[in-house]
């Protein structure tokens, strides 16, 4: 049974702020290491931690949106918010991705070129194994969460977790490297970065390609479709679900479906069997579902 609105909000708003009080403290642990540790990588790490927090403030400001009833202005409420909320974090994400590809790419051009790059310190080396186990705690809590609440604000941001600490993985792989391998290796850095950057621009792209279809107004999945009919044909004195019209408002399902029933039952029968269907419906689906059945006589 999904969670009341208000209890919904309150837990998200939990979950983001136990990630934002990681987030701030990462990346001031990251910016003192990187300067202190001689470390590039590790400063631009710090700012990647950076982009991770000003994403927490976007989910806790749109999901407090998200969560306000329907009224004259919003008819369907305002669960679209939160899928906004979303897509700014793929751009972020997107973004952070872009910048952290730039960088190695420069470094790996400085390389060719027979520029020595800088060889880091222990504490940088560090700051990036303990950034990896925050981050990577922060992603599954965050992740699992998120599924739980259907939030996908949260799972959204539950990625750039993720992000932070895979990132870290390519920063330690370098700053690992240059200590122990010497300045001839100190192009892992780098070229550790770009793998990572490019990984990162596939989970922005994943998390864009979902929230600008429901901006869009996709459909439901073919299998949960293929769900509704079912339910509409456990009514033996229905028949013909057709003209069904799906989509998701933020955490919520939206269903339209005409169905086909005894043209000589009465209106109150039909209105009945409507109803019926409606509380079918949103026992499967949520009680916050939003559903229209229109009733036709069979033909």
């Amino acid at each position: 049974m999904p969670l009341k609105t208000v209890s919904r909000e309150k837990e998200i708003y939990k979950v983001t702020l136990v990630g934002s009080a990681g987030n701030v403290a990462l990346l001031t642990f990251k910016f003192i290491a990187g300067v202190l540790g001689h470390s590039s990588a590790m400063i631009a790490d710090a700012v990647h931690s950076l982009s991770d927090f000003i994403t927490d403030i976007i989910v806790l400001a749109f999901v407090h949106v998200s969560a306000k009833p329907q009224d004259v202005g919003h008819d369907y409420g305002h669960g679209k918010y939160e899928t906004f909320a979303s897509f700014i974090i793929g751009l972020a994400l997107m973004a952070a991705a872009t910048g952290i590809i730039v960088a190695g790419v420069t470094k790996l051009i400085d390389w060719a070129g027979g520029k020595q790059l800088a060889a880091p310190g222990w504490l940088a080396l560090a700051a990036a194994i303990i950034s990896i186990l925050v981050k990577e705690v922060l992603y599954r809590y965050t992740a699992f969460r998120g599924k739980h609440l259907d939030s996908q604000a949260l799972v959204a941001n539950a990625w750039h977790h993720r992000s932070d600490a895979l990132s870290s993985i390519g920063t330690m792989v370098g700053i690992g490297g240059a200590i122990l391998l010497g300045n001839r290796w100190t192009v892992l850095d780098p070229l550790a970065s770009v793998v990572v950057g490019a990984m990162l621009v596939k989970v922005s792209i994943d998390l864009l390609r979902s929230s600008v279809g429901e901006l869009t107004e996709s459909s439901l999945s073919s299998d949960i479709e293929k769900e509704i009919e079912d339910i509409i044909h456990s009514f033996p004195d229905v028949s013909e679900p057709h003209n069904l019209r799906t989509r998701r408002i933020g955490n919520r399902f939206a269903i339209e479906a005409h169905v086909r029933m005894d043209g000589n039952a009465s209106l109150t029968a039909a209105h009945d069997r409507a109803t019926a269907i409606e509380q079918r419906l949103r026992e499967r689906f949520g009680p916050q579902t939003h559903i229209t059945i229109h009733m036709e006589p069979v033909k």
